[in-house]
């Protein structure tokens, strides 16, 4: 039997409570299988490491888990920790040195959930977004000089290479080629910045002609926002920088009906690191603890690591589960409405999981 390592990182807040759930839905879709396990090694990795220690992860951490088949992680993030150095210091720290360039999140409304949108009842709205994951926006190029003077200068630059950008336009293709409406959008920001954001007009329209049979359009990024409210049917396919797909995936994920559910791969498609696996919803610390965290977008990431470990029938068959949940309203959270627990929400799914006979 194919026993997969997994590196468990909760990491901050509600983290702790949905990656703890996902743990518990994947050791009992293993058992339903039969023909794989996992074997989980936990990393209290976060910011109360931050506060013993000065450090989010050991300095020797990327080694600690570069051996593993994936990473599982929660969500980083603390009111009293600056944001820049728990994403820095931990989420960002694994995604860059792994080359998890390939952020992929997918965006539905799942059965019993409603989107905001009045004119979605469902198919309408089926998207997957691609992020460019490891330079743009985030490359951590700038500085600070005169700080605290009123001639303060602060800069951030924004990096694009055209190796990096090719990579994660080609995979956007390659992805669009494998969904049945075969379509992609291109999105940039190119009529205002005029140097990088050309850069990747340009290497689509390259990129496009080794894909003759995937239909492809571009939108600047606040035309792109008009869009997914008004015409959502008309979206399949997203490709954006590291910064614009960030804010992209949290409209789609709003749209369709909670941040809660929204799952997210970083992957490294050339497999020569593990790639890492995550809700979008980020710790909410205004919620942790109190046992009402939506496990769904864990769960649902955790469809993708199944996918990416090579057990789409497993997979399958976690998603079966999710849809039968969330069709009943008794297991909504109260972030789509409901008063189910994080507890009910994660039995319900593993007692859908042992009853399908799929």
């Amino acid at each position: 039997m194919k026993t997969y390592r997994i590196a468990a990182i909760p990491g901050d807040g509600i983290g702790v409570e949905v990656i703890a759930a996902g743990v518990e839905v994947l050791q009992a879709l293993a058992g339903r299988d039969g023909s794989f396990g996992f074997a989980f090694d936990h990393f209290d990795w976060g910011s109360d490491y931050y506060k013993r220690t000065g450090l989010m992860m050991p300095e020797d951490g990327r080694e600690q888990i570069k051996g593993h088949d994936a990473i599982f992680f929660g969500a980083v993030g603390a009111p009293d920790v600056p944001d820049h150095v728990t994403l820095w210091g931990l989420r960002l720290a694994i995604c860059q040195p792994f080359d998890q360039y390939a952020n992929v999140r997918p965006t539905r409304v799942l059965p019993g959930i409603t989107s905001p949108l009045r004119s979605v009842s469902g198919p309408e709205l089926d998207w997957v977004i691609v992020r460019e994951n490891s330079e743009g926006e985030y490359a951590g190029v700038g500085g600070r000089v005169h700080k605290g003077f009123p001639e303060e200068v602060a800069t951030d630059v924004s990096m694009m290479t055209r190796s990096g950008v090719a990579r994660i336009i080609r995979y956007a293709f390659r992805l669009a080629r494998s969904r049945p409406r075969k379509l992609l959008t291109v999105v940039t920001k190119s009529n205002a910045q005029r140097h990088a954001m050309v850069m990747w007009d340009e290497i689509a329209a390259e990129v496009a002609a080794e894909f003759p049979d995937v239909t492809w359009d571009k939108m600047l990024v606040d035309a792109m926002t008009m869009r997914m409210v008004i015409k959502p049917q008309s979206i399949d396919t997203i490709v954006a920088t590291n910064l614009h797909a960030d804010i992209l995936s949290d409209l789609a994920a709003a749209l369709a009906g909670s941040l809660g559910i929204a799952p997210t791969a970083n992957l490294n498609p050339e497999r020569a690191f593990p790639s890492m696996f995550e809700p979008i919803h980020g710790s909410a610390f205004d919620i942790a603890g109190q046992g009402i965290a939506n496990p769904i977008g864990t769960f649902w990431t955790a469809t993708m690591m199944l996918d990416h470990l090579g057990e789409p029938a497993a997979s399958a068959r976690l998603m079966r589960a999710i849809e039968r949940v969330t069709a009943d309203k008794s297991f909504h959270t109260p972030d789509l409405g409901g008063k189910a627990t994080t507890r009910q929400v994660t039995d319900a799914v593993i007692a859908a999981i042992a009853g399908d006979n799929a």
